[in-house]
């Protein structure tokens, strides 16, 4: 009798595409875009019935922005049934920018049940306003949670300046406007839309202050018309924005995405999706994301920043300083773009480079007001092995903020490093921590200077709790174990300096190699 061979399961890619598709699992984000989608594409193609690879290349494909590989792991997941619910934003980008009413229809209604629920009215709403149907009856029913609330008012507002009820929309758009970058964005819809109107002097009263994108719309009008795809792209960035200050997940990559389909010259929505990519530590895709964006658009001026930012995320500094250096040098230069060069070569540990450009900002009436650059300017002179005028630095800074804790802090440690007035700088540590006591490395700070004033009684609690918030910072690490050879835990101070040894570079690591073979 034969035995019956098992069938291959139904989930299992064929043998080709098994090796694509865990080829492509193993270097998910890694590789360059084209790398990761023909991979993807290669195992979808000998799995066409996978869920699995499916959705993988799905994630891969809208991180990538490959939207031929989205459409086809989308319908694959369709037809399997599982079809993640934050497909339904891509498939109404789509339908909305194509004027696809079936689809439109079909892809709100996907959103009904779950979390993106909160986005259904002002969807069909924006539909009934491009369709010629009553969007603010629609809108006339007060959902009960505050989210789904502000989403709607904030579309009732546009809508009412769409169907050119300018007062009214106006009135209630400054009603529910705050000062954030959802209300600038906010703004900026509402004076597109009265642009697009022919109401360039009412969209003027919207364009007051000197932020780069208000600026340029002031300065080069550019209206827009109060379609579907309009509507959904702000929703969409609307709840990206939201999403930035939390951990970036698969959602806010598909809200920028989806906005990009709706609206392919969206820039906000751009920037918005390079920042998750580069928190996601995908650096190289965030950078080619912000490539896109056009430089004579609304957002022109604000990519060089996004630049900056994700390149010193990424500790690529040198790269981001070749960026910063040409905006810091003429004499006109923004006190940002010089605080944002000195910052860059100070962590670059490049301190007697930073030290004019410091010293052009503090020289600034705008700057030595601020006891910020005082600060910088002092940890500059400090790298650069003048402490006597980086404590005079930190002075004028102390002149102009008694209570800031980093300044107590960076003069206080300072002066124990430096053989200074020892109660005078415990008293300015002891402060620096009641003022800020969860912040690890001021606690490290007093920790050391009791060290330093031989209280290792006092001095041990502190060092442990500031290693135990910050075990990758070497410097609380090394003081640790310094202490713990102090008490004559030898087995501790070892354990400690390993720990710290495996955060260090460079020479750091070598002294710490030392005191683990010889102790102090």
């Amino acid at each position: 009798m034969a035995v019956a061979t098992p069938a291959v399961a139904a989930n299992q890619p064929a043998k080709n595409g098994l090796l694509a598709y865990l080829a492509a699992r193993a270097d998910d984000g890694n590789s360059d875009g084209a790398e990761a989608v023909r991979r993807y594409t290669a195992a979808l193609a000998d799995a066409p019935g996978n869920a699995d690879v499916a959705l993988r290349a799905y994630r891969e494909a809208l991180s990538v922005g490959d939207d031929a590989l989205v459409d086809r792991s989308i319908a694959t997941l369709l037809a399997a049934g599982q079809a993640p619910a934050d497909s339904a934003l891509i498939m109404l980008a789509g339908a909305a920018r194509g004027h696809d009413l079936k689809a439109e229809d079909a892809a709100i209604a996907r959103l009904s049940g779950g979390q993106l629920a909160v986005l259904v009215t002002p969807l069909r709403a924006w539909a009934a306003q491009e369709r010629g149907g009553d969007p603010l009856a629609i809108l006339a029913q007060r959902p009960r949670d505050a989210v789904s609330r502000r989403l709607n008012d904030e579309t009732r507002a546009l809508i009412l300046i769409a169907r050119g009820q300018y007062d009214e929309g106006l009135t209630s758009l400054r009603a529910i406007s705050g000062n954030d970058q959802a209300a600038q964005d906010l703004r900026i819809a509402a004076a597109q839309l009265l642009i697009g109107k022919g109401q360039d002097a009412r969209a003027r009263t919207l364009l007051t202050g000197d932020s780069g994108p208000i600026a340029a719309l002031r300065d080069h009008p550019q209206g827009a018309k109060p379609t579907l795809a309009f509507g959904a792209a702000r929703l969409f960035v609307r709840l990206a924005d939201d999403l930035v200050t939390g951990d970036p997940g698969p959602l806010s990559i598909t809200l920028t995405r989806a906005a990009l389909r709706a609206e392919p010259g969206n820039d906000r929505a751009r920037l918005l999706l390079a920042g998750t990519l580069a928190r996601l530590n995908r650096t190289d895709r965030a950078l080619a994301v912000l490539n896109g964006v056009d430089k004579t658009g609304l957002y022109g001026s604000t990519v060089d920043t996004a630049w900056i930012s994700i390149l010193a995320g990424a500790e690529r500094y040198e790269d981001a300083i070749r960026i910063a250096a040409p905006l810091a040098q003429p004499a006109d230069a923004s006190d940002l773009a010089l605080a944002t060069l000195g910052d860059l070569l100070l962590t670059a540990n490049h301190p007697k480079e930073a030290l004019p450009v410091y010293r052009r900002l503090i020289e600034r009436p705008s700057g030595a007001a601020r006891w910020e650059p005082w600060l910088h300017y002092a940890a500059a002179l400090d790298q650069a092995g003048d402490w006597p005028a980086a404590r005079e630095a930190l002075l004028r800074a102390e002149a102009i903020a008694p209570d800031e804790p980093s300044v107590l802090n960076y003069l206080g440690y300072g002066d124990i490093t430096h053989n200074g007035d020892v109660p005078k700088a415990l008293a300015m540590l002891q402060r620096a921590v009641a003022l800020r006591p969860d912040d690890s490395a001021i606690v490290d700070s007093l920790g050391w200077a009791y060290y330093r004033s031989g209280d290792l009684k006092r001095a041990l609690p502190l060092l442990e709790q500031a290693a135990q918030a910050s075990p990758e910072n070497a410097e609380i690490g090394e003081h640790l174990g310094d202490a713990y050879w102090r008490a004559g835990r030898r087995y501790e101070a070892r354990y400690a300096w390993r720990a710290a040894q495996v955060v260090a570079e460079g020479a750091n690591r070598d002294r710490l190699a030392t005191k683990i073979a010889d102790g102090l």
